[in-house]
């Protein structure tokens, strides 16, 4: 959520930012929303303290018998009573209309961002490994021989319906091995503080983190309120919620391994085949709760947090910058890490780590106190997959496969498999 107090000091460079988002200008009616609201408290203010003077004076005209004094002062205390009343509740009324109007606006790109209307624009900035050249035409991984036994979307449709899967065997115990790899890296090598959290959250939680109100349709409700994680951001990053944190105590930088729930809505007819696009899905998620003058320096090493998994893979990947047409609704500036993919000839995302400063702080009313004094300031909150386990798990096997249908395991696996090196054709591990 925005800072009024900027909004107000700044209006024409908060429409320009808003501009580069594509978003129209908002500062109008915020500001219209604001003053209006400000009037009411101010009005509300007045007549207390007009009412506070008549009520002194109640007792006084009481005591010197002076009746129709007392009975004017009685009725205008009663008046003003209804006064103060009625201008608190409209005042309030206002205050909600504003803050569910900042609750539905983007954040504000950094200058750095490139301008752009979508993904096409996106800038790439570096990228890692070789592109295998295979003897044979690739193929993507759902056809693969040895994996196509323990991949099954048939029976997941009978049981579900679309966009679901049934991992079995040797594929369910690779796509096991990888999100362990990624956790066991993250605590040990990367000092993250392992974390098991909820994948039911309540409504208050989603809004935090900026899913709720806008974005309902994209995520799934229970009857009774509760919402399915989109991912385990929503849950990390609100462990800070409503919360002042000693300075001392930052960064905090957690890491999770959950089940995550997503409608697909508006995807319709995109990534229908094999399991890049799912309803229900695992993710390793990377958090970090900073200091504002740390945030920039910590989206550098959760970048390279997530890019090290695919190194140890041995998976070529790029990195982009999204521009500002591509963002998500909370991001200040993301950085997308695309795997290779043989059997789509492309680059896909596995991993975005966007910097959000303090703006899901806001909604969370998430600060810390800092250690010389003073008073509680916004925590900044960085998110970033590390990774999506079931697009490694497409990469694993799309980068490995072999001729006959066979894949080749990365050796950062082999601890995690018994030792085993290979997929077979005929599905099992060897």
């Amino acid at each position: 959520m925005h800072d009024i107090r900027m909004i107000r000091e700044n209006p024409a460079a908060f429409d320009a930012a808003l501009s580069r988002r594509g978003a129209s200008a908002m500062s109008s009616e915020i500001l219209s929303l604001d003053e209006a609201r400000r009037a009411r408290i101010l009005a509300a203010e007045t007549a207390q303290a007009e009412q506070n003077k008549a009520s002194k004076s109640v007792g006084a005209a009481k005591a010197s018998g002076d009746e129709a004094e007392f009975e004017r002062l009685r009725a205008l205390v009663a008046d003003k009573k209804a006064e103060i009343a009625a201008m608190q509740d409209e005042a309030k009324a206002l205050d909600a209309q504003l803050t569910d109007l900042l609750l539905g606006i983007p954040n504000l790109p950094l200058d750095e961002v490139p301008d752009g209307a979508d993904e096409a624009d996106n800038v790439e900035l570096r990228r890692h490994g070789s592109i295998p050249n295979f003897a044979f035409d690739p193929v993507e991984h759902y056809q693969l021989a040895g994996v196509q036994q323990g991949m099954d979307f048939e029976t997941a449709a009978k049981l579900s319906g679309s966009r679901f899967v049934v991992l079995s065997g040797a594929v369910a115990r690779i796509h096991r091995a990888l999100a362990q790899m990624m956790v066991d890296t993250h605590v040990d090598e990367n000092g993250l503080t392992e974390t098991w959290t909820p994948v039911l959250v309540r409504e208050e939680m989603m809004l935090g983190t900026g899913q709720l109100p806008k974005f309902g349709e994209d995520s799934y409700q229970t009857r009774e309120g509760w919402w399915l994680v989109p991912t385990a951001e929503v849950t990390l990053t609100n462990i800070v919620n409503d919360t002042i944190i000693a300075e001392s105590h930052l960064p905090r930088r957690y890491v999770a391994h959950t089940q995550c729930f997503r409608s697909e809505a508006g995807s319709a007819g995109r990534d229908t085949a094999g399991m890049l696009r799912q309803h229900q899905f695992e993710k390793v998620e990377m958090v970090s709760i900073t200091r504002p003058d740390a945030s920039l320096e910590e989206q550098e090493r959760m970048t390279r947090c997530a890019e090290g998994i695919l190194e140890k893979l041995g998976l070529p990947y790029r990195t982009v910058v999204l521009c500002t047409g591509d963002m998500g609704f909370g991001a200040r500036r993301t950085y997308d890490i695309e795997v290779w993919l043989p059997g789509q000839n492309t680059y896909r995302e596995i991993s975005s780590v966007s910097v959000c400063g303090d703006f899901q702080a806001r909604r969370m009313n998430a600060r810390f106190r800092p250690e010389g004094g003073g008073k509680p300031e916004y925590v900044h909150t960085l998110n970033g997959s590390g990774l999506a386990v079931g697009r490694t798990l497409i990469a694993v096997l799309e980068n490995g496969q072999r001729a006959d249908g066979s894949v080749a395991l990365p050796a950062a696996l082999h601890p995690y498999l018994g030792g085993r090196t290979t997929l077979t054709p005929e599905g099992q591990l060897a």
